[in-house]
């Protein structure tokens, strides 16, 4: 088997929003790039966007991540098409508005898989990869809902708060290696996520002042490219991350309540 040559870049969730500005930025600073949806037309279109700009050789994967076991047949196709990756970027994530006892467990159950079994396998395969080679970045997508518990999005709260914790951890674990795990915290975001999680009536969405794509995602890029463990995008987000630390839990989820509670449009 042939190993490419070049560095590469695996981005899920790579077709849009975050993900996508996250791409373009890697292909302009010298990656080639693994991009990575369950949508073959639109990955097939977005690889051809990023191929035009002339600057990086675009492999495009279609897999369905909210799969079990989709995590590992992505990785073995990498590993077959003999391609080393430098950066990995865990992106692809999805919510699901609604009172718990009310929405779909197994929509909840596949956002599980995507938020963090998914994540969990791509983290664990290629860095064994990474720190067998001491050499590699991970940027895993977090939020700022990792900080605080979330009524109407309980499960995609405490995903985020996953994502987090476990990123923190395995950080430390190998701390004495010269590999990176950065975690990158937007806010609410200009991306198609709010419509998925059929959320576009909810109060902060519809009132508050949504973060461009590209800006969240440079923040991240330069987080992971100075070796920070973590970075928060926005001066707002920064604020309501350090005040979540100073108030209990149970304030703050009936603050979180109140933001993302449906707007009333009789009003």
């Amino acid at each position: 088997m042939e190993k490419r040559t070049g560095k590469f870049a695996l981005i899920t969730g790579a077709t849009s929003g975050i993900g996508l500005e996250l791409a373009k930025l890697f292909a302009e600073n010298g990656y080639n790039l693994v991009i990575v949806s369950r949508y073959l037309e639109k990955l097939n279109e977005t690889a051809q966007l990023l191929r035009n700009t002339g600057k990086a050789e675009v492999v495009a994967i279609a897999k369905d991540l909210f799969q079990k076991n989709a995590a590992f047949e992505l990785y073995e196709l990498v590993q077959a098409r003999g391609i080393t990756i430098n950066v990995l970027v865990n992106n692809a994530g999805q919510g699901q508005y609604g009172e718990f006892i009310h929405n779909d467990i197994n929509r909840e159950l596949d956002i599980i898989q995507l938020n963090i079994s998914s994540l969990v396998i791509l983290t664990k395969l290629f860095l064994k990869d990474m720190t067998a080679r001491n050499e590699g970045m991970i940027l895993n997508v977090s939020s700022v809902a990792s900080k605080a518990p979330g009524p109407l999005q309980a499960v995609y709260h405490a995903t985020k708060a996953f994502v987090q914790s476990f990123s923190e951890a395995v950080r430390d674990e190998i701390k004495e290696t010269e590999v990176i795990i950065t975690t990158l915290l937007p806010g609410a975001t200009a991306t198609d996520f709010f419509n998925k999680a059929g959320m576009l009536h909810a109060k902060n969405v519809v009132e508050g002042e949504l973060a461009d794509a590209a800006d969240v995602a440079r923040d991240g890029y330069e987080a992971l490219m100075k070796g920070k463990d973590m970075v928060v995008s926005g001066f707002k987000n920064k604020v309501q991350v350090a005040m979540a630390g100073l108030t209990p839990d149970t304030v703050l989820a009936a603050k979180v309540h109140k933001q993302q509670e449906p707007v009333d449009e009789k009003k």
